[in-house]
């Protein structure tokens, strides 16, 4: 009897134990570029956590990273289910993992996305005003930030390692903006929805921090996966996104926190030109 009770309770702990490992198979990890402070990230990944808890039937954990670089590798080593990526930081995974990394969804403003040149000084009318003065970009691993601003100073004739008195990484938009607002910097480039949602919000004052050029349009941000995603997943991942509409408060909030109005499916290839550009801007080998 004993040796019966004994492996009646070996077997159940072998059964408990199992089952706890699934279950901790079964979290889903999400991340995103830290192009923001950790707060916003975080308030900006809530909602979305629990409806894709909802869709995928699955718990979803939001895991911060320092940087862009941890982002990538954390995608590109499967430590994430899921990453936030800018575009340069999805070519830049894309090209770590040998073509592995695949961009599921973008919003629909990402299809036309643009920088902002930003200043406090009057002097500063147009990028060619720029040289001479001290300038910020965001984290150099940034499309918007960083990679896409640089290629358009370099179009303009204005070598941002030669021509500018000195140049900066702020490491988020946000950041950028404090560093022109206060003066630390004469002016700075950061994406034009963190630019928006800053100014409607009135946590910065356009006519004090004035845009003094706006890029022409590009595509930008989406959300990677790894091709070793089962399809099914996959397909289910892509439809929850794509299927979230303002119709439903739910929706409106993960939508608005998202700064997007629509979620669209997207491909490898609407990346190519910022990969061109990165090439051409000595970012990428």
């Amino acid at each position: 009897m004993h040796t019966l009770a004994r492996r009646l309770f070996l077997t159940v702990a072998l059964l408990a134990a199992a089952a706890g490992v699934h279950a901790q198979q079964q979290v889903f990890r999400i991340t995103a570029i830290p192009d923001e402070s950790p707060t916003e990230l975080a308030r900006k990944a809530a909602p979305l956590v629990k409806y894709l808890e909802r869709k995928l039937g699955a718990k979803v954990e939001f895991t911060p990273v320092t940087d862009y670089a941890a982002a990538v590798e954390a995608l590109v080593n499967k430590q994430v289910d899921l990453a936030w990526f800018g575009g340069f930081t999805f070519v830049q995974a894309n090209q770590r993992s040998g073509g592995k990394i695949i961009p599921l969804v973008q919003r629909e403003e990402d299809e036309k996305f643009r920088s902002v040149f930003i200043t406090t000084n009057p002097a500063i009318k147009s990028l060619a005003d720029l040289k001479g003065h001290d300038f910020s970009f965001g984290s150099q691993s940034s499309t918007s930030g960083h990679l896409m601003p640089r290629s358009y100073l370099l179009a303009g004739g204005i070598d941002p390692d030669k021509n500018l008195k000195r140049v900066a990484y702020s490491g988020a938009h946000d950041a950028t903006v404090a560093a022109v607002a206060s003066g630390k910097v004469a002016a700075g480039v950061l994406n034009i929805s963190v630019w928006d949602k800053l100014v409607a919000d009135k946590k910065v004052d356009p006519a004090t921090v004035r845009v003094f050029y706006t890029t022409p349009a590009y595509y930008d941000y989406n959300w990677s996966v790894h091709a070793d995603m089962p399809a099914a997943r996959r397909e289910a991942l892509a439809r929850a996104f794509t299927e979230l509409t303002p119709a439903s408060a739910e929706g409106k909030e993960i939508l608005e926190l998202q700064r997007a109005t629509r979620f669209l499916p997207t491909s490898v290839d609407n990346y190519k030109g910022i990969e061109s550009a990165a090439r051409n801007a000595g970012l990428l080998k």
